[in-house]
């Protein structure tokens, strides 16, 4: 699985506009966002789909974002956890 190219990045600008809306984080490269110096989020494309990688309490968990409502699913875990720490 690859981290997300800019083509998969550009079918993702909406998602992206809203993580930016975060304070906390910042955008160090398109589409990989971290908190102080640790990344918090980053995308992959894949096969199987698009997917979102989310630290949440220090460990990894991976989202599939192939949909509205998996992606609003990601915002919501995001909310829970960005502003953290």
């Amino acid at each position: 699985m690859k981290h997300a190219g800019d083509k998969t990045l550009d079918l993702l600008e909406d998602l992206l506009c809203e993580v930016r809306k975060h304070s906390a984080l910042r955008e160090r490269r398109r589409g990989a966002f971290y908190r102080k110096a640790v990344g918090i989020l980053h995308f992959h494309e894949d096969p199987a789909g698009l997917f979102a990688d989310l630290k949440v309490d220090g460990e990894w968990r991976r989202f599939s974002i192939n949909s509205k409502a998996e992606q609003n699913a990601l915002l919501k875990e995001l909310a829970a956890v960005a502003d953290v720490g």
